[in-house]
């Protein structure tokens, strides 16, 4: 298999692709009703709910063993729930074989047929349809020309780059005009350049479509830039389910927290009123933000939620400094040994070198409160 990263890059526009796009049908509505289902002992899901509106694409995020692939196998009819159901525009499929769904799949290992070439390939499942070999060829150069591949279309997958294949499998998914497309970690396998251009690509040609689009990854930069919403999975159950910006400023966890980005956990003391005290400073905690007792608890904040300054007497020493653009982050080791990140403008951040005294602390917007060492 090829891997040369500059084939993936080169001329990978999708087009308009108007015929395509006049055929699309209208987006499809899922729900997912608590599904639960186990593996001997191991539970892989236990209860998870989720309502996918129509067009919409939501992405299913989580470490690995967490539910995410086996909840997409579910609705591909690929695996059986144990218990619940899935429902496509309110009829429940759970009797309807996978090939019977009117689904498309993209999976991480491309799965091209190796004996076939692209234009074949993105043909497939409408010759498993009986369309006419003109209505293959003509459909499957429509959706190669909208990702970018018509001049590959007679190439072979062991002559196209690793990006390139993925496309190509994209296409043929969506060839068939599916009602539901299902992604499960569909850009994992390809480097970093590549799977930012693809990310983007396939979000353009999925809002294009409007189809409605279930995505499973376990890197949280691709869910938070492609999804409608995305749901955090932890154990087989979905911790939050929200827009990009909801969940990384206002979690409703500390699980979805540590997750999502990068978390400071700072120590506090929380009062029974709703206010904490960290860093001298009291501050509210935001509503449903807490579970924990009142008394010694860990103050969860952003680095960027945080402010430092050069202060002879301050609360910490600078440890360490990384230049990441417009903005650097400083790790700041703080009285009692808790080290904190904090981001910075650059141009701020420039005079404080390692050593540096300075003065962290943190403005009174509410905070997200956990037990101690959850």
């Amino acid at each position: 298999m090829a891997t040369n990263a500059a084939n993936d890059t080169a001329s990978v526009t999708f087009r308009p692709g108007a015929t395509a796009v006049a055929s699309a049908r209208p987006g499809t509505s899922v729900s997912l009703r608590d599904l639960s289902r186990s593996f001997g002992k191991t539970r892989a899901l236990d209860g998870m709910s989720l309502d996918i509106a129509p067009g919409e694409l939501v992405a299913l995020l989580g470490p690995s063993g967490c539910g995410k692939t086996t909840a997409l196998r579910i609705v591909a009819g690929f695996e059986t729930a144990d218990r619940g159901e899935v429902l496509i525009d309110g009829r429940e499929i759970s009797p309807v074989p996978a090939a019977k769904r009117d689904m498309g799949m993209v999976f991480q290992s491309y799965s091209l047929f190796p004996n076939m070439n692209a234009l074949d390939n993105v043909g497939f499942g409408l010759r498993m349809r009986k369309a006419t070999a003109a209505r293959r060829r003509q459909r499957a150069a429509e959706l190669l020309d909208m990702v970018g591949l018509s001049d590959q279309a007679r190439q072979y997958p062991h002559q196209l780059s690793g990006g390139q294949q993925q496309r190509v499998a994209l296409a043929r998914a969506l060839a068939i005009e599916p009602r539901v497309l299902l992604l499960d970690e569909p850009l994992s396998a390809l480097d970093a350049k590549v799977r930012l251009q693809l990310r983007e690509q396939i979000r353009t040609l999925q809002q294009r479509l409007g189809t409605t689009t279930l995505f499973v990854t376990h890197d949280q930069e691709e869910a938070l830039s492609m999804a409608d919403r995305v749901g955090v999975m932890r154990s087989g159950k979905l911790e939050q389910v929200a827009a990009p910006d909801e969940l990384y400023s206002r979690p409703a966890t500390a699980f979805v927290a540590e997750f999502v980005g990068t978390m400071n956990r700072l120590p506090g003391e929380l009062a029974d009123g709703g206010t904490v005290t960290v860093l001298g400073t009291v501050v509210p905690v935001q509503d449903g933000g807490t579970s924990a007792a009142s008394g010694p608890v860990d103050v969860l904040v952003r680095p960027e939620g945080l402010e430092v300054a050069i202060a002879a007497d301050g609360n910490g020493i600078v440890s360490n400094r990384t230049f990441l653009g417009a903005t650097s982050r400083l790790a700041v080791l703080l009285s009692g040994d808790t080290e904190v990140q904090v981001d910075i403008p650059s141009t701020i951040a420039a005079a404080m070198v390692p050593g540096t005294a300075v003065q962290v602390t943190l403005p009174t917007a509410p905070v997200l409160v956990a037990a101690r060492n959850q």
